[in-house]
C-alpha cells in the first residue's frame, strides 16, 4: 500500500498535587484558561508562543499570563513528552 505515515505527537501533562489543592480557589475564568492552557500544552508542547507573556525561564523552564493577575508555570525536560505544570497563583508569588 502507498500512503503516507503520519504521527501526531501529544505531550502528556501533568499537575502537581499543591496546584490541583489550589484549583478550586482560583477564579473560575482563571481555572477555565488553564484548561485552555493545558489542552495548548496537550498538542503543541511546553512552546507557547501564542500566549500572553510566554517566555523560556531557562533549563526547560517556561511561564505565561493567564490573565492580568494570574499566571503558570511548567517544566519541559530535553524535549520529553512530559509536560508538569508546577505553578498556578499570582504574579506576586510566581516561583521565578
Amino acid at each position: 500500500m502507498d500512503g503516507y505515515i503520519i504521527t501526531v505527537m501529544r505531550f502528556e501533562v501533568h499537575i502537581k498535587k499543591k496546584v490541583a489543592r489550589g484549583l478550586a480557589k482560583l477564579p473560575v475564568g482563571v481555572r477555565k484558561l488553564l484548561f485552555l492552557l493545558i489542552a495548548d500544552l496537550q498538542s503543541d508542547g511546553p512552546v507557547q508562543g501564542n500566549w500572553s507573556n510566554f517566555s523560556s525561564l531557562g533549563k526547560g523552564r517556561y511561564h505565561c499570563h493567564l490573565n492580568y493577575r494570574y499566571v503558570a508555570c511548567w517544566t519541559c525536560r530535553n524535549k520529553e513528552v512530559v509536560i508538569e505544570v508546577y505553578y498556578v497563583g499570582t504574579r506576586e508569588k510566581a516561583p521565578y
